[in-house]
């Protein structure tokens, strides 16, 4: 069944009116008609619904069922990723939303090839990013859009993860490990991910954020890529301390 995020403001008693791209997606590519039934999901409630009405003047659905929310992760990871090359960001929001991170902040690290120094190309990527988001919520049955924040610089990330329970792989660590961690961080509502660049971090990077009470940890004896690693990170903590794999 499909799913599609309306605000409050779209829903007038026990009628939802559908607007922008989802109405055109609803119209002319996924091509529903009246009587199918979608979800749409609000802030607060997810909603069965059975369309009404399909056309050029409006897509609308009436409501049949309110439901809880029930697809979201019990504790909240937080991805701070270094900045990649190419489309990789793109794959690494896609992923990562798909098993249940709840909010991305790229960072502008000291290897980070990447330099997006001028707002409007900022503002693009964002928007850009964001698409990705929705999408992938969408399709992986969110009840919510992960929020993405602006691109931090490495100091500025260091100010929102200050007494915050912090993860961050280190292909350099020989002592701490992830399951390490994880024993120490049952309990926990929040933890952040904080995932270096291709090129990984610098020294003093690495000493800043244990300073800061970052815990630095080995994923083992292979090295991953910066694609690869928030990903494996993110759904080892959901495996072990949320709801991946758990059967409803």
């Amino acid at each position: 069944m499909h799913r599609f995020f309306v605000s409050k403001e779209e829903i007038i008693e026990d009628k939802a009116i559908i607007k922008g791209q989802d109405a055109r997606h609803i119209r002319d590519v996924i091509r529903l008609k009246e009587g199918e039934m979608i979800q749409l999901v609000t802030e607060s409630q997810v909603m069965l619904c059975i369309l009404d009405e399909v056309s050029r003047e409006k897509v609308s659905a009436r409501i049949v069922e309110k439901m809880g929310k029930l697809n979201e992760p019990p504790i909240k990871l937080t991805l701070f990723q270094g900045l990649p090359k190419a489309s990789k960001m793109e794959t690494i929001l896609q992923k990562c939303t798909e098993v249940g991170v709840s909010s991305f902040y790229p960072v502008a690290t000291e290897r980070s090839v990447v330099k997006i120094k001028e707002v409007s190309k900022e503002s693009k990527k964002l928007d850009r990013w964001s698409t990705i988001i929705e999408e992938a919520s969408k399709q992986s049955m969110r009840d919510s859009i992960p929020q993405l924040g602006r691109i931090l610089s490495f100091s500025e990330m260091l100010s929102f993860v200050k007494d915050k329970k912090v993860l961050v792989p280190y292909e350099l660590e020989r002592t701490n490990t992830l399951r390490d961690f994880i024993e120490d961080a049952k309990g926990s509502e929040e933890i952040c991910i904080i995932i270096g660049p291709e090129g990984g971090f610098e020294e003093y990077e690495i000493m800043e954020l244990r300073k800061a009470g970052a815990h630095t940890v080995t994923l083992g004896r292979r090295i991953l890529r910066t694609e690869t690693a928030g990903l494996v990170v993110a759904s080892i903590l959901l495996y072990e301390l949320g709801d991946l794999g758990v059967i409803q």
